[in-house]
Parts: C-alpha cells; structure tokens; sequence
C-alpha cells in the first residue's frame, strides 16, 4: 500500500542508537564526557596556538580554524543526542532537521578543504623549504580559509534549498540518531534524482579531490624525506607529518567506510555505528592526536602549566 504523501512535515521521529533503554544513562553520561572532553581539548588547542608566537604559523593557523570547525561539527549532532536521551524524545522537527543538515553539511566540507590546505602547507614546508614564506604568506593562508568557507556555505545552500523542495511521508521514520542528508532522501516521496546528480558531482567531487590533493601531497612529502642524509633526519622529519597525516587517514577513512563501500538494507545497527564513529569519535581523536603528537604543542603546553604555575606562587 503506497504511504499517504505530506509536504510540510512536522516532525520526524528517530531510531536512535542501538542500545537497550537500561543503558542509556550509561551513554548519555559517554557521550557528554565526550563531547566536553572534545570542545575543551579543540578549545586548548585553539588557545595555545593564539599564545604561543611559535605556533604563529601557516600550519598552526589552519589548525586552529580545524579545531573550530570539529567543535561546530561534533555540536551540530551530539547535542541533540543528548538532549533526545535527557528527554526520552527521540524525534526532531522538520526545521531542526533542516538546520542540522545544512549546518553539517557546512562543516564536513570545510574539514576536507581545511585538511588540503594543511597537507598543501606541509607540502610547500617539505618539498620547498626556501620559498615556504614567500609562498605561504598571511594573505594566502587568510585566502584559502575564506574560499574554504564560502564555497562550504554555497554547499550546504544547495543542498538545502533542493531538499525543501521535497515532499515527505506522513509516516517517515528516520533510522538514524541524526538527520543523515542520504537517508532523508530515502524517506522523499519525491523524484530525488535531482538531489543525487547534485550529491554525485559535488559532494564525491569535494572528498575525492581532497582525497587525491592529500595523496599527491603527502606522497611528494615522502618521497623527499626518503632523500635525507641520515636515518635519523628522516624520523625526525617523518615525526612532524605524522599528526597530519593520522588525522587525514582517520578523517577519509571513516568518509570510505560510510559513503562508499556498499552497505545492505540489514545494516542500520552498523552503519549507525560508522556514523558515530564519523561524528562524535574523529573529532574526538583529532584533539588528541595534535595535542600528544605535535611536538610544538607539547611544548607550547608545558609552557603554560608552567607560567600557570608561576602565577599561582
């Protein structure tokens, strides 16, 4: 029996997480401590870099706009998980699921374009260590975050707008804990091929050419560090990519595990579970990974416990 059609959508319900409801006093207090533990960690970051004139560089200045934007991502989701496992309501209404889309959308793009520019930074550092501050200057590094950002804008805008033109079921459930833009589309009982044509030439464009940028990049990186007089020249050079270069491997891997291998229709349980990985745990790990892998960080970290300390004699 074909489902009874509705253009304004009020509210759409939730599946939620893949937990018995016993447990979820257990998650909600995991979740929060995950959340705080990622905004004050991405916060430290943030003000280290702002502190330390020795993190007043092209690199630390990207990394600082990335730390903003994995507080604003890891909100966008966590916060409304919270408030639906505080409140025992788990559905979203057709405005905040909207909103929550578009504002994901703004922010997910902008990771991948914030990591090419970071790998694109490396790259100039390593393979032209000459030119670095001819061609790194302050105006192009300000350049890059500020395309980064309008065309991350003008993205989700798209894709905004074509979904509000979409019609939905009275009776559409959302298997997800968050409004998922793909899964949404499922729910339409529009012609969404539009929206797909859209998602195909845009969005796989954006992670694919940030894919191949940080590929190329880090490749050219590893191929001049392979160059190096001494065994030890090389680990040391190695060391300072690694941060980097964790944090893209995780990012693009969970991106790959959700979005293109195949998953089936029996799959809800594992690909909420990916999802969660994507949006909650990477921005999570990104702290630390920069935080106990950067040796500048550390450094600028032991610092400010130090003059921290200082003040308080």
């Amino acid at each position: 029996m074909r489902r009874k059609n509705q253009s304004h959508v009020s509210t759409f319900p939730f599946v939620g997480l893949p937990i018995q409801s016993e447990q979820e006093g257990v998650f909600l207090a995991l979740f929060l401590g995950m959340y705080l533990t990622t905004v004050l960690g991405n916060l430290l970051i943030i003000l280290l870099i702002r502190r330390d004139p020795l993190l007043h560089t092209p690199m630390y200045f990207f990394l600082s706009h990335l730390a903003l934007t994995n507080i604003s991502f890891l909100s966008v989701t966590v916060t409304k998980i919270l408030m639906n496992m505080q409140t025992q309501d788990q559905s979203i209404s057709y405005a905040e699921c909207i909103a929550q889309i578009s504002l994901f959308i703004v922010f997910a793009v902008l990771d991948n374009f914030l990591l090419t520019s970071m790998a694109y930074s490396q790259y100039v550092a390593k393979c032209h260590p000459l030119h670095y501050t001819n061609i790194m200057r302050e105006g192009l590094c300000s350049l890059l975050v500020t395309v980064s950002w309008i065309l991350s804008s003008a993205i989700a805008l798209c894709h905004t707008f074509l979904l509000t033109q979409l019609s939905f079921c009275a009776d559409s459930i959302i298997p997800h804990f968050f409004c998922d833009f793909g899964t949404l589309l499922k729910l339409s009982c529009s012609d969404t091929s539009l929206n797909e044509l859209v998602i195909f030439t845009i969005e796989e464009g954006v992670i694919t050419f940030s894919l191949m940028c940080n590929l190329v990049s880090y490749g050219c990186i590893g191929a001049t560090i392979l160059k190096g007089p001494s065994t030890k020249s090389i680990c040391k050079a190695f060391s300072t990519c690694a941060s980097n270069l964790s944090v893209v491997s995780l990012y693009h891997g969970t991106i790959i595990g959700m979005y293109f291998l195949p998953s089936s229709s029996t799959s809800s349980s594992k690909d909420i579970i990916s999802s969660a990985m994507y949006t909650v745990v990477t921005p999570l790990l990104n702290s630390f990974i920069y935080s106990l892998r950067n040796r500048d960080m550390k450094g600028a970290l032991q610092k400010l416990f130090h003059k921290g300390a200082v003040l308080s004699q």
